[in-house]
């Protein structure tokens, strides 16, 4: 079946033949480098159980380079009725390898596509729902485990990924950041730039993955979300100001609420939630 994928028309081919232009409301910018694609795939450690999930695969770059790299069971979920028409040629030549989704990828549960320990996320996202995406899969993380997901290997904005791996004391340490690195193992695997898409977009992409990891708290998802927002929403402030509705929570732990948000560890945010609680 590689053979086949690897003999399909050029990426090029398929998105002018179709007449597939992407579009800013959809957040669409396509990766016709296979070279890179299949890189991005390789990050992914793809292994023959496995059960890859891509979101919004559009021409189908990604997809080739996942199944030219070993990849057996991948649900491509995609929301463009244009782009569905054209990864057809795909679907033909990767055979039962391919299940492909019209569907909107912000309402699907990903959970249900393959077995606990068998799932991996392999994407590049789409810019403007890439955030909800993320905080969707953290919150199937937190509540089912860290077998939900092996890995989650997705090409976001750079500003994004910096965010999703930041620590404190940093201009770019947050909510996401809190969130991600609660849960997970965050890495930056290396940039994109952006020459590499069509069309190309104002900003450099990077891929970033996450491993999920076992928690030793019990602490709910959205007490951690209510908190950070609350410390986030106005970062310019101490946690004195930001967090006022929780100080006798914040004096409990002995934390110095003369500090700002971006100056609190995870560990300081879990135990604040943790006094909470």
């Amino acid at each position: 079946m590689c053979d086949s994928v690897e003999n399909l028309p050029p990426l090029r081919d398929i998105i002018r033949d179709n007449d597939l232009r992407a579009t800013k409301a959809l957040g669409q910018n396509f990766l016709c480098d296979l070279n890179l694609t299949r890189k991005i795939a390789r990050h992914a450690d793809i292994q023959l159980n496995d059960h890859v999930i891509e979101i919004g695969p559009g021409p189908g770059g990604l997809t080739r380079g996942i199944l030219l790299e070993g990849g057996q069971n991948l649900t491509a979920i995609e929301f463009d009725a244009r782009a569905v028409r054209a990864l057809q040629s795909l679907d033909e030549a990767s055979g039962e390898r391919l299940n492909l989704i019209h569907g909107d990828a912000l309402k699907d549960d990903t959970m249900k596509y393959g077995d606990d320990g068998t799932r991996k996320i392999v994407a590049n996202l789409p810019y403007n729902i890439a955030t909800p995406l993320l905080i969707g899969w953290l919150k199937q993380i937190h509540a089912y485990g860290a077998d939900a997901y092996q890995s989650i290997t997705v090409m976001v904005q750079k500003e994004v990924a910096e965010r999703m791996c930041a620590t404190d004391n940093t201009k770019q340490y947050g909510r996401l950041g809190v969130l991600c690195q609660w849960l997970c193992d965050a890495r930056i695997c290396f940039d994109v730039p952006a020459s590499a898409f069509v069309p190309p977009p104002k900003v450099t992409s990077s891929i970033i993955q996450l491993i999920p990891k076992k928690r030793n708290d019990d602490i709910a998802f959205e007490v951690i979300e209510k908190l950070t927002e609350n410390a986030f929403g106005q970062r310019r402030k101490t946690i004195r100001q930001s967090l006022k509705k929780y100080k006798d929570t914040v004096e409990a732990t002995g934390i110095d609420n003369s500090q700002r948000a971006e100056n609190l560890s995870i560990s300081d945010f879990l135990n604040i939630a943790k006094h909470m609680s």
